[in-house]
């Protein structure tokens, strides 16, 4: 049975915000249509993260609509213009852009329908959710306008890992799917590993023709407290508990890249760089 999930629309002050910490790669920007995400990974770090640890509401069960997001969008994508500003903006680093309150709000269609008139020079969108296939109209139309990748998080193969560590979230085969209508599309793709979760030696043949990269992080480098939010959130327990304690290796990044290098030329595998922000 599903939770309820507590609603709340709000006014934000920004929509855009400077990148820091793992997203100081090329970004210069996040963007997050919203606060909150239904889907409640256990794994995810934003857990342990203020916007949650204060919030008096279990992650997963709340989720806060920007309303004016699209009019947010357009006034600071014009201040930068004026200012000459590069703008190279990660979709979405703090909840997803595609949960299922999307289809309701369309916050994220109306930013990408702005985005055709005030494009980015570089988007990243970032999600798990199959919803995604509903705007390859304006994916296809935004890729010319800007450098533009779709990321869809596929920890792993196997539907019994996924329901372990996030239930709420859509199906490996869902999400697989979705990947391939937007690769179809002839959008950029990307596979993100993240994070690791236990698979079979089959995934990487699963991935073969869906993607253009593939992205490895792990709940020791990918959690931006080199590993402690996820040892607090209880994921090395977790992994005992289901005896898959081996998939929670320090080094386990370096592993799967060697294996996914048997299947895949080395330039389309990337592997998350440990970096810690504050906490």
């Amino acid at each position: 049975m599903c939770k309820a999930i507590a609603k709340n629309e709000i006014l934000s002050k920004k929509i855009l915000t400077e990148a820091k910490g793992y997203l100081d790669i090329g970004f210069t920007h996040s963007l997050n249509p919203f606060s909150g995400c239904a889907f409640a990974c256990k794994y995810c770090y934003v857990r342990e993260m203020p916007i949650q640890r204060f919030k008096g509401i279990p992650w997963g069960e709340w989720v806060d609509v920007k309303t004016n997001a699209v009019e947010n969008y357009r006034k600071e994508m014009m201040n930068l213009r004026r200012k000459n500003k590069t703008v190279n903006l990660f979709m979405s680093s703090a909840t997803d852009p595609y949960q299922p309150m999307e289809r309701e709000a369309q916050l994220t269609r109306g930013i990408l329908e702005e985005m055709l008139e005030h494009p980015p020079d570089l988007l990243q969108i970032q999600t798990r959710g199959p919803l995604i296939t509903r705007d390859i109209d304006l994916l296809v139309k935004l890729k010319e306008r800007c450098e533009l990748l779709v990321s869809m998080t596929i920890e792993t193969d196997r539907e019994d890992m996924k329901r372990m560590f996030a239930p709420a979230a859509p199906g490996i085969k869902l999400r697989m799917k979705a990947l391939k209508q937007v690769h179809e599309a002839g959008i950029f793709t990307q596979a993100a590993i993240s994070p690791v979760l236990p698979f079979t030696p089959d995934f990487p043949k699963l991935l073969d023709g869906l993607v253009d990269r593939i992205w490895i992080d792990t709940l020791s480098i990918g959690d931006g407290a080199m590993g402690k939010r996820s040892a607090r959130l209880g994921m090395p327990q977790l992994f005992e508990e289901h005896d898959v304690s081996k998939w929670y290796s320090k080094d386990l990044h370096l592993s799967v890249e060697k294996y996914f290098k048997k299947f895949f030329p080395s330039e389309m595998i990337h592997v998350s760089k440990q970096e810690a922000f504050p906490i």
